[in-house]
């Protein structure tokens, strides 16, 4: 007698599945539904029912929650590399400035070709170009672009840097996410906190994969 083969899915060893980490580190970073669902090349209903699915396997109860909630993923290099509270906390130097753009494919021209900045990678509506060590971050904007741009401030470990930089009274926004994974298995995490103006402020990282 044949065995039948169970169908669906097989069950993820992580609390999340794949689908369900891309959609809160777009959460985590302000992404709205329909942001997530461009990014991914899903719907918005699938946006929704992984939000409701992450709700419910939390145990929490709005997507406010949900910014803050502080996990990682399993298979994440951060998860990897843990939070290590005897390495002393630092502020390093800037190593990204965000700056808004009507057009992002003549803003990456203009960046490129006609100040002579190195290109690094794009993808969908935001570059990254480098200038002399500290990266330009372009995103595509609607409307009236903002006139003040956001200082994000290189640390070793993310997770680390929150940990004592909350202990020095700085509310974070959200909690640390992964904006992006190179080809490499390089991980860029970010992590946003307000000035004593209330404007927003971050904190970056680069976790690589461990050899």
């Amino acid at each position: 007698m044949t065995q039948q083969k169970k169908r669906g899915r097989p069950r993820h060893e992580d609390i999340l599945t794949p689908a369900e980490w891309r959609t809160i580190e777009g959460l985590r970073h302000g992404m709205t539904n329909r942001q997530i669902a461009e990014r991914h090349g899903i719907s918005i209903d699938a946006v929704k029912y992984h939000v409701a699915n992450i709700l419910q396997k939390l145990c929490l109860s709005n997507r406010a929650e949900l910014r803050v909630w502080s996990g990682v993923a399993a298979n994440s290099t951060l998860h990897t590399e843990g939070n290590d509270v005897s390495t002393e906390f630092e502020i390093k130097q800037v190593g990204q400035i965000s700056r808004h753009t009507k057009d992002i494919n003549q803003a990456r021209k203009w960046y490129e070709q006609v100040l002579g900045l190195e290109h690094l990678f794009s993808f969908g509506d935001i570059s990254f170009f480098n200038c002399d060590g500290v990266r330009l971050f372009l995103k595509q904007s609607e409307g009236e672009l903002p006139t003040d741009s956001i200082l994000y401030f290189q640390v070793d470990n993310i997770k680390t840097a929150k940990t004592e930089m909350e202990t020095r009274g700085i509310i974070f926004t959200n909690a640390p996410h992964m904006v992006h994974k190179h080809d490499d298995g390089t991980e860029e995490w970010m992590a946003f906190f307000n000035d004593v103006d209330d404007r927003p402020l971050a904190i970056m990282a680069q976790h690589k994969p461990i050899d």
